[in-house]
């Protein structure tokens, strides 16, 4: 049935239809009669709303076909394409119902001859995918803090500009080699793998970033290349891809070990920013510093202890005075204990003997004598027992710490309270303590 028949049964069907009911009529006749399709011509009147929309002429030789294209549509095409070009449309035949006059409403857009390059690229995906050169696995991983970052792009490109200024704004501390090869033309492809080899083959990067702005995509066809896309599958350093604006893609995208959306974001990703770095620095500080602190508290309070139970020299020696006075008057106490004990033993046998003898008086001149010497012998012993207490009362004065140390000898000492015997066990530079008879000497051994 044709579009004719169809309005002409719905008119016959009712008395008189409004403009609008007509147009309605056959907006929604062309929509089911027309499904997608692709349309080749000659952009003109081009223009781009303040909403995004584009709305434009498409012309060839002898014919032109009014033609909007959404902004939802627009933003994918990854070019703004201007009166004069030549493209491939797909969209649908739709009546703009205001004017009553059809429109080609287009849902996507490529440059005219993009087929055969698009199947050129499917196809070369499709292999790639195939063997598993776009796996995760195969990956490698970028490393966040390179020792340098190298470029390979065109010396006079606008995505070289921006790479630069990216990282010298995130990242100043980190060089930056460039390896130029052109980005674009015939011999690009061979001339970008050349790059990529001197890259490699230097190795003073930790990072490659292969980048370029936007275009079509016979501008993006380089990076496309299958022998280039290997290149960079097999690069011993890995290669972050930055090509085009955020809707190209082309194929060493994929097979890079990591796509940016743009070369700006390339630069972002190849390394963590300055900022960053410094405040990992400070965090490592800080708990360096608080750890550091909590060592320190915990040896102050060890010395605190160690020196609460350190006992001083001058201390050990009054507590050997102390002790050597107690002994000297305990041994002073029993002598005198002993000897009265023996003067009254001798009263009681000089009583028992006296009570005993016989009233001679001839006797009592012997007894006289006897008692004379029994003194005499008494005192001598008294003597010789007062000189061996002297004498041990001598040898104890001689022997003790405070007479050792008034005759010039000193106590050495180690700031630990060891005593220091052996000069061997001295350290060169080992802090000691030397007790004199007045005072404590602070030295340091050599």
């Amino acid at each position: 049935m044709t579009i004719e028949s169809q309005v002409t049964e719905q008119l016959s069907s009712r008395e008189i239809l409004t403009v609008t009911q007509l147009n309605q009529a056959v907006s929604r006749l062309l929509e089911k009669s027309f499904v997608s399709t692709w349309v080749r011509g000659e952009i003109s009147n081009f223009t781009q709303a303040s909403s995004g929309h584009w709305y434009f002429t498409l012309k060839d030789q002898s014919a032109s076909v009014r033609a909007v294209m959404f902004r939802n549509r627009a933003v994918a095409i990854g070019f703004t394409p201007k009166s004069g070009d030549s493209v491939e449309l797909r969209g649908r035949v739709t009546l703009y119902e205001a004017r009553g006059e059809y429109q080609l409403q287009v849902e996507n857009m490529r440059r005219a001859g993009m087929g055969s390059l698009f199947e050129a690229f499917l196809a070369l995906k499709n292999k790639l995918a195939s063997e598993g050169m776009f796996d995760a696995e195969v990956k490698r991983q970028i490393t966040p803090q390179p020792r340098a970052i190298g470029v390979v792009t065109s010396l006079g490109a606008a995505a070289l500009r921006d790479v630069l200024t990216a990282l010298a704004r995130r990242a100043p501390h980190v060089p930056v080699i460039i390896y130029p090869s052109p980005v674009q033309g015939m011999d690009a492809a061979v001339q970008l793998r050349q790059a990529l080899a001197r890259a490699n083959e230097r190795n003073e990067v930790d990072t490659i970033l292969l980048v370029r702005g936007g275009g079509s995509i016979e501008d993006l066809w380089s990076f496309n290349d299958e022998a280039l896309a290997r290149d960079i599958a097999a690069s011993v350093i890995p290669v972050i891809s930055g090509v085009g604006h955020e809707t190209d893609f082309t194929i060493a995208d994929f097979v890079a070990d990591l796509r940016a959306p743009t070369p700006t974001a390339a630069a972002e990703l190849s390394c963590v920013t300055r900022a960053v770095l410094l405040d990992r620095v400070a965090r490592a500080h800080e708990g360096l510093t608080d750890q550091l602190q909590r060592q320190i508290d915990r040896l102050y309070q060890r010395v605190d202890r160690a020196a609460a139970a350190l006992v001083s020299p001058a201390q050990r020696l009054a507590h050997q005075q102390e002790k050597l006075q107690s002994l000297t008057y305990r041994m002073s106490s029993a002598w005198q204990r002993y000897a009265q004990l023996r003067d009254s033993r001798l009263e009681r046998v000089s009583a028992r003997l006296g009570s005993r003898l016989p009233e001679v008086s001839s006797a009592r001149g012997t007894l006289a004598r006897l008692s004379a010497s029994m003194i005499q012998a008494e005192r001598r012993l008294l003597a010789l027992r007062g000189a061996s207490l002297e004498h041990a009362q001598a040898q104890l004065r001689a022997l003790s710490p405070e007479h050792t140390l008034g005759r010039g000898y000193a106590i050495v000492q180690t700031r630990g309270g060891s005593v220091v015997r052996d000069a061997a066990s001295v350290i060169s530079g080992q802090g000691l303590d030397v007790t004199l008879a007045k005072g404590v000497i602070h030295v340091r051994s050599d």
